[in-house]
């Protein structure tokens, strides 16, 4: 078995007075989609931006790829390897779609990789690539989490932290981000999705973990919770 990519250990995050996180443990393995399920306030989101460093850690540990990242900036985490596409795309509205990627590429200095991972997006979102000179704010909800995702693909991430993709789309382009992510996972990007669809997260992911008041209260292959009784009941209706 290979060391784990990601490892949380024994994480807790305060937002004042308030415990976000309670001591959680997280494990990721290279080339695994893990979702992260729960309630709106379970503590999904802060997860992923105490993971991205967007987020002080009050106590534990996060260990990525061997090294202990818990203190460290978030711009030098992205430089390590990890992207997060934040929950509501959080795309720069009155910058195109290319510069958007460009600035997604802010880590690095690789003029023709940069350039050639651009064409990359274009071929694996080809509605960005007739839009690509259209400022990102006036792109349909669909199209702006397309940027989003093709924003943090362009500093080449080895884990990508995908906040909410679903989040107030139809459902024909809900089909199509998850397509996209199911490719993405078949090239050997590991993933740690939150998704309010707690339905089609599991159908998407190796594993999963059921946060609860800021607490993993279950885990397990993605298979067995969907057939979890406790997790039909609280999440799947």
């Amino acid at each position: 078995m290979p060391d784990p990519l990601l490892e949380i250990i024994g994480l807790s995050v305060s937002y004042g007075g308030i415990q976000a996180l309670q001591d959680i443990d997280l494990t990721i393995n290279p080339g695994e989609v893990v979702t992260l399920i729960g309630a709106n306030g379970a503590g999904k989101t802060t997860t992923l931006r105490a993971i991205s460093r967007v987020l002080n850690v009050r106590s534990g540990r996060i260990i990525y790829n061997g090294q202990d990242i818990t203190r460290r900036r978030a711009h030098e985490v992205v430089a390590l390897g990890i992207a997060h596409s934040p929950e509501g795309r959080r795309i720069l509205a009155r910058q195109t779609v290319l510069d958007n990627l460009e600035l997604g590429a802010y880590t690095r200095s690789d003029r023709l990789g940069i350039k050639a991972d651009i064409e990359q997006q274009f071929l694996t979102f080809p509605r960005l690539a007739e839009r690509r000179n259209q400022l990102a704010g006036t792109l349909s909800g669909g199209e702006q989490q397309m940027l989003a995702i093709a924003r943090a693909l362009m500093s080449r991430p080895k884990l990508l932290l995908l906040d909410e993709p679903s989040l107030g789309l139809a459902p024909a382009i809900v089909r199509e981000i998850f397509s996209i992510i199911q490719n993405l996972h078949t090239t050997g990007v590991t993933i740690l999705l939150v998704e309010q669809n707690a339905n089609l997260a599991l159908q998407h992911g190796d594993r999963g973990y059921v946060l609860d008041a800021g607490r993993i209260t279950l885990t397990g292959k993605a298979a067995d919770l969907l057939n979890d009784d406790r997790v039909k009941q609280a999440y799947l209706g």
